[in-house]
């Protein structure tokens, strides 16, 4: 079986089983990836695959009152983070880049958004926070909430007392982006290297012994922030994601301008940002019904 057993499949799942694009591409990733890496052989052209269609949501937005609920729900760190995503319209993790991962045993050392924030990523100075190596390998610069300052400020003192401890144990070494560790040997122990959300306890090498700190689980918040929607009462589908979308909305709604909110956003296109005016009702969609003047 080649080309035509694979078109036929594929076109099989988007007619006959009417998958989801996603599941659709990912059913061609797979097969790719057989063919290229363990039949040995590249697949030629596919011809006309019928592609599943990939729909266009509006995405869930909270309210002011709901984010607030649900922040109130969250504990210490946990709410930190959320409130950093939802004030900074941060994402929880980057995009993840697969050669990336498998480069480095599935434990990614490149920057990122809120959980690979890094020390030297805060300027407090200046009221920014780089984010390096975002969606689509892009560095962006949003700014700090003015509410969040000291609790993060005081966050980082407490993060800073670990780091030393660490070090004083003989271990305290971060893992570094792109082998950036074999240029500056020094560098991984440095505190401006080292996560701004550290894991609790540290990890520990079965073969070297070594011991560390990465950064704190994505699913540990996603799941925290689930808990807390729930217990808020919140029928949405609120997600880590929801206080990006919520923060882009928000400032929208504040009269600040669309370009303005793309830069903050990190998108190439403004038209990925334009989605916000139709959950405002400020699209094509925000006309005054005439029955609303009677």
């Amino acid at each position: 079986m080649a080309e035509p057993e694979i078109n036929a499949f594929l076109t099989h799942l988007a007619v006959k089983e009417k998958v989801s694009a996603s599941t659709q591409n990912q059913a061609l990733s797979a097969l790719l990836f057989l063919y290229r890496h363990v039949l040995g052989r590249e697949v030629g052209d596919l011809g006309d695959v019928i592609r599943a269609r990939r729909p266009h949501h509006l995405p869930v937005v909270m309210t002011r009152e709901e984010v607030k609920s649900v922040l109130a729900c969250l504990p210490g760190d946990k709410w930190l983070m959320a409130s950093l995503m939802y004030g900074a319209g941060l994402r929880l993790m980057p995009a993840c880049r697969l050669s990336a991962c498998i480069a480095q045993a599935g434990a990614c050392g490149a920057g990122g958004e809120c959980l690979r924030l890094r020390i030297q990523d805060i300027d407090f100075a200046r009221n920014e926070i780089l984010v390096r190596d975002g969606k689509g390998a892009k560095d962006r610069v949003t700014m700090p909430p003015e509410s969040l300052k000291a609790t993060l400020q005081e966050h980082l003192r407490v993060v800073k007392a670990v780091h030393e401890q660490d070090l004083g144990d003989g271990w305290g070494r971060v893992q570094m982006p792109h082998a950036l560790d074999r240029k500056y040997p020094g560098a991984p122990a440095e505190w401006r290297w080292q996560w701004v959300f550290p894991q609790e306890n540290r990890w520990r090498n079965a073969s070297t012994r070594e011991e560390g700190r990465h950064h704190v689980d994505e699913s540990l918040v996603q799941r925290a922030v689930k808990d807390a929607a729930r217990r808020a009462g919140i029928l949405k589908r609120a997600t880590c994601h929801t206080f990006r979308h919520s923060f882009a909305t928000h400032v929208l709604e504040a009269g600040y301008d669309i370009r303005t909110v793309q830069e903050l956003l990190g998108h190439q296109d403004v038209r990925t940002t334009m989605i916000y005016t139709h959950v405002l009702n400020r699209g094509g969609k925000g006309v005054r019904s005439p029955a609303d003047t009677l």
